[in-house]
């Protein structure tokens, strides 16, 4: 959190209308010595010390160093952890680089779920090499909201629609079965969908998407696309989007163990 004390500082120093205050930043200082070092260079010059450290005895240190040297000291952030003290129900963790670690987490997060609008439903079959994750089944399978949910994991998430009339893409074939994960389910169950599906849209519920014949001709052949990958295959069928995204992350990370 070195860039909050640069801030703060940077805010303080404008109010004097000079440029000659110099604002360095130190980051990442969990190091007694390192800290000594730099607060022996800070006493070369009239100095004021800035810090945000939350380890107490590197701060202990710190005061002890700049009170040797005689120079001024301003903890950013101790005033207000204590005040929140004070209300909250539960103590500080008192654990350096923790805003650090969100803001890292949220970007991944953010990143995750681009990757996965940009190579849903196959738009892209190079995505596959860079994803995490590929799931395959025949459509209505529950890809995509799966794709987001894994996402929200920060998990980059491609998914691809087996059809018999398309071969699938070459880029499929390159991965390690255990990234890819195909999805299956009861034919029984994918013709409510599908006929439900299709009065959404206004359409008549005799088309070949909904028979049962043409169901079972996808699901054949999806089977034998993920017998041929050897990939790990979930039924969904009466699963929980939570249920099918906590089996697919089982299966990712027991494949991520073993290429290790």
């Amino acid at each position: 959190m070195g860039e909050t004390a640069e801030f703060v500082a940077r805010a303080a120093v404008s109010q004097f209308n000079s440029g000659s205050f110099e604002v360095r930043r130190v980051p990442y200082m969990n190091d007694p010595e390192y800290l000594k070092e730099k607060i022996k260079e800070a006493a070369q010059y009239p100095s004021v010390i800035a810090y945000t450290l939350v380890l107490e005895d590197l701060k202990k240190k710190l005061i002890e160093l700049a009170e040797e040297y005689k120079i001024p000291t301003v903890d950013i952030l101790g005033p207000m952890i204590e005040a929140l003290k004070k209300v909250s129900p539960t103590p500080p963790r008192m654990e350096p680089g923790l805003l650090r670690k969100l803001d890292e987490e949220y970007f991944r997060k953010v990143e995750a779920l681009e990757f996965a609008v940009k190579y849903d439903d196959g738009k892209d079959p190079r995505g596959m090499l860079h994803a995490d994750i590929v799931l395959i089944g025949v459509s209505r399978t529950s890809k995509t909201p799966v794709s987001m949910y894994l996402a929200h994991n920060r998990l980059k998430v491609a998914n691809l629609p087996l059809v018999p009339e398309v071969a699938p893409p070459e880029e499929l074939f390159q991965l390690p079965a255990w990234r890819v994960i195909g999805l299956t389910i009861s034919p029984d169950l994918l013709y409510d969908i599908r006929q439900a599906r299709l009065k959404s849209l206004g359409l008549t519920a005799g088309a070949d998407y909904a028979k049962l014949d043409r169901i079972l001709k996808e699901l054949n052949y999806a089977d034998e696309i993920m017998k041929r990958i050897g990939c790990p295959v979930v039924d969904v069928t009466n699963r929980a989007l939570e249920e099918t995204a906590g089996k697919i992350l089982e299966l990712y990370y027991k494949g991520e163990r073993n290429e290790r």
